[in-house]
């Protein structure tokens, strides 16, 4: 006999019918009506035409009964009419382990998640061509030259994969601000190989990979928040096209940013299961004692409670602005802990987990400062204090919580503990808090030089609604939305999980309003808020099922409360997605999605774009890394003063030394603006810098420096070629030039004569001339230095001038 079909799975079939089908309803009622009045019956008895009926008998709505048929299940498919929700089991049995810590897929959600995930990388592979020079990887920006410095600095160091002293004693820059991120890369470098081959692929990889187990988590989630898996496919789908985000994770882009931002995810999924497992037990069980019982007796729960320690610690040492990292975090347990006592539950056993996974994070952080001499002690200081805050503020919940008092006074105490404990830091650990200070002002207000990632995510030039849409989307204004909503939903139910989130967002949209480079921290937040957002929009416009969250339930149904599973990846979760039969609800469908993330189809490259070097950019640093290798400039000259925005990229395939760019912020400017380059050979560059680049910008008037070298190529007129800068790479958008000696001419002639100095020389496909008119002294003797090497015709007669000459300033005599 044939297992009765489950009315859930009925229900759910006629919900998926009803979504893709015009008068669903009506077609079910009708059908419902038929299937009342006789046992079986027949295809003739329906007024229905075979497509339709066809799709009923597909879906498993409507089944076979012998030669006839008959509806599988008809409490399933009233349930779905009445707007009932229906349980798969009634008394199923506790999930194991696996089961509450597992994704739960099915093949459409497997298809759909790998789908969202090559939008990830798709988007982050679009810099490429730019990128995979030859055999070179040029990372666009300029900063990821600093971490692909300290990476061949390591490899050069160490042994092997197996010499952990590297990394255990790690020499004092790497070290100091971010020393996590340094490891890793070491790491997978030494699993590569070790050679240089190895730092490039890592280079070029380990954003994108970090960013699609970010997508992974995010997912994650999402499900766990709105057991809704398109909502996990929308939020995974929004972080792909998030600018901002792109940018920071794109191809060859490595910086510390990847790793803190898998970080950041992992700690909020860790919470979010803790919070979110505790939220649904106490909604299934009558007492809240025992639910938070059955809480703490899940392994899960500290599993949970230890990932997410050991996230949030090593998210802190991943960069320099570890501290803030704590900051979020705090702040939840502050408003958790108040939470509980309004809803009548333990403060102190319902945050228990959050406090373990606290004391997780502050061991792990203090091992690896003081046993490894990882970053600086307020790292291992800053985590310690939150646990004795959180410690501290849930026992006040505790009493809050026996006493019955307001909670809101509870909050405002809360807020006194904090004041009081930063007080207490900074008069009994000064040396430390002085550290703090200087990373704060280091994050906040050190000199970036013009560096737009220092403006606000709300421009004032850009009409303030501009900017966010610009760095995130359309989706921002949605996600907001949902912000504000989770907002107060934690303010009027015990919705813990959206509390995570709200104050997680607020906090990074502070720091985004403030500088905009936070925003990539924000999108992880906003892209869960805006794929709810998103579905919900879908169906509100009747082009999606509404999202689980929010479809209608009978609250005092302790029937359906004790159906669904009480674990945070549990639930009533919509195990599939459908895309609409109807082609026009298809069409509409894809319109609204590109209208809502259409934009960011163009920002993303556009931002992208603004971050890569060009072909010639390119080109100079290689001519000047070949001429650096030909005239032997390994011990000395070999720095390249550029641009700061552009000096470590430069530096790094000259010399290798892209450690800092310092020297170039504070000086290029003020060289380019003089209007005697010459005259910097003997007062600054002489032993200190070897070349220059000078980048396009514009066309200027007067004679400054970037007018003499980049205009004129730094042969001027007759009367004004210049004497130290030898051409060496010529493009519309950057000119490279070997600063040089140069080579001193002498003859004699008639006191008062003018004799022309010139020669031709070929650079990058183009003949220059350089030509000097000389005037001969009243002793009748002509000196003249000149920057390159080759034939000079000096009046009538030829003297060739060798390349020593040039680089070490010899004199040519010319009998």
């Amino acid at each position: 006999m044939a297992e009765e079909p489950d009315p859930a799975t009925v229900a759910d079939a006629a919900a998926d019918f009803c979504a893709d089908t015009d008068d669903g309803e009506a077609i079910l009622e009708t059908v419902l009506a038929v299937d009342g009045d006789h046992e079986t019956w027949t295809f003739d008895d329906l007024p229905l035409d075979s497509g339709t009926f066809g799709e009923l008998v597909s879906r498993d709505i409507v089944v076979r009964a012998g030669d006839e048929y008959r509806v599988a299940s008809r409490d399933g498919v009233r349930a779905t009419l009445e707007g009932e929700s229906l349980s798969t089991e009634e008394s199923a049995p506790g999930p194991t382990l696996a089961e509450r810590m597992s994704i739960d897929f099915d093949g459409r959600a497997l298809a759909g998640l790998i789908g969202a995930l090559a939008v990830v990388v798709a988007m982050r592979l679009l810099n490429f061509r730019s990128v995979f020079q030859g055999d070179h990887v040029v990372s666009p920006a300029n900063d990821p030259y600093y971490y692909r410095y300290w990476t061949e600095e390591l490899l050069a160091e160490s042994d092997g994969l197996t010499d952990w002293s590297v990394v255990t004693a790690m020499p004092d820059g790497a070290a100091g601000t971010r020393p996590f991120t340094h490891a890793a890369n070491w790491l997978f470098a030494s699993l590569l190989g070790g050679d240089q081959w190895a730092a490039a692929m890592v280079a070029a990889w380990v954003p994108i990979i970090m960013t699609v187990l970010l997508g992974i988590v995010v997912y994650w989630l999402a499900i766990i928040l709105t057991d809704d898996v398109r909502v996990g496919l929308a939020s995974v789908f929004l972080l792909a096209l998030t600018p901002v985000h792109a940018v920071y994770t794109s191809v060859g882009f490595l910086e510390h940013r990847p790793y803190q931002y898998f970080w950041l995810g992992v700690t909020l999924l860790g919470l979010c299961w803790i919070a979110v497992d505790l939220q649904r037990r106490r909604a299934h069980t009558d007492s809240a004692r025992a639910a938070v019982r059955a809480h703490l007796e899940r392994p899960g729960t500290w599993l949970a409670a230890g990932a997410f320690g050991i996230a949030l610690a090593l998210s802190a040492h991943a960069w320099g602005g570890s501290a803030l990292m704590f900051i979020p975090v705090a702040g939840y347990v502050g408003l958790k802990v108040a939470l509980d006592a309004r809803n009548g539950i333990s403060p102190l056993l319902a945050n228990l987990p959050v406090l373990v996974g606290l004391v997780v994070s502050a061991a792990v952080a203090g091992f690896l400062h003081l046993r490894w001499g990882w970053h600086e002690p307020f790292t291992a200081i800053v985590p310690v204090l939150v646990v004795v805050g959180a410690v501290v503020v849930a026992g006040l919940g505790e009493l809050w919580a026996l006493l019955e008092w307001p909670t809101s006074g509870l909050v405002g105490l809360e807020a006194v503990t904090a004041v009081v404990g930063l007080v207490a830091f900074h008069s009994l650990r000064p040396d430390e808090w002085a550290q703090l200070r200087e990373r704060a002002d280091d994050v906040f207000f050190r000199e970036h030089h013009g560096a737009t990632e220092i403006g606000s995510l709300f421009a004032a030039e850009n009409a303030i609604i501009l900017e966010p849409m610009a760095q995130i989307g359309i989706g921002f204004y949605i996600a907001i939305g949902v912000l504000c909503w989770a907002c107060w939903v934690a303010t009027k139910r015990y919705e813990p999980g959206w509390l995570l989130l709200g104050t997680y967002g607020i906090f990074w949209l502070a720091l985004a309003a403030f500088q905009v480079r936070f925003a990539a921290q924000l999108s992880i937040v906003l892209s869960v808020l805006g794929g709810l957002g998103l579905v919900y929009l879908l169906s509100w416009v009747d082009l999606a099922r509404t999202p689980q969250l929010f479809r209608t339930r009978d609250s005092d149904s302790k029937r359906e409360q004790r159906a669904r599973s009480p674990v945070a990846d549990g639930g009533e979760r919509e195990h599939s997605i459908r895309l609409p039969a109807d082609r026009t609800k298809l069409i509409a469908l894809v319109w609204v999605v590109l209208l809502i993330c259409g934009l960011n189809l163009f920002f993303v490259p556009s931002l992208s774009a603004q971050t890569t070097y060009s072909d010639g950019e390119f080109d100079a640093a290689m001519a000047i890394d070949d001429h650096a290798d030909a005239v032997d400039r390994a011990d000395n000259g070999e720095f390249v003063l550029s641009q700061w925005g552009d000096n470590r990229m430069y530096n790094y395939f000259v010399s290798g030394d892209s450690q800092s760019y310092s020297y170039a912020a504070n000086t290029y400017d003020d060289f380019i603006a003089d209007d005697d380059p010459d005259a910097w050979y003997d007062d600054e560059f002489d032993g200190r810098v070897g070349y220059v680049v000078v980048t396009d910008r514009g066309e200027a008037p007067g004679t400054n420096a970037y007018v003499q070298l980049h205009q004129e190529h730094g042969i001027g007129g007759a009367d004004d070629p210049l004497e130290h800068y030898q051409t060496i790479s010529i493009d519309d958008e950057a000119l490279a030039f070997a600063v040089v000696p140069g080579a001193n001419i002498t003859t004699t002639g008639e006191s008062g004569e003018t004799i022309t100095v010139a020669t031709e020389q070929t650079v990058s496909g183009e003949t220059i001339e350089y030509e000097r008119s000389v005037t001969v002294d009243d002793d009748g003797n002509l000196a003249v230095t000149v920057p390159y090497s080759g034939e000079y015709t000096v009046g009538d007669e030829t003297v060739e001038v060798s390349e020593s000459a040039v680089e070490t300033g010899e004199t040519v005599e010319l009998e």
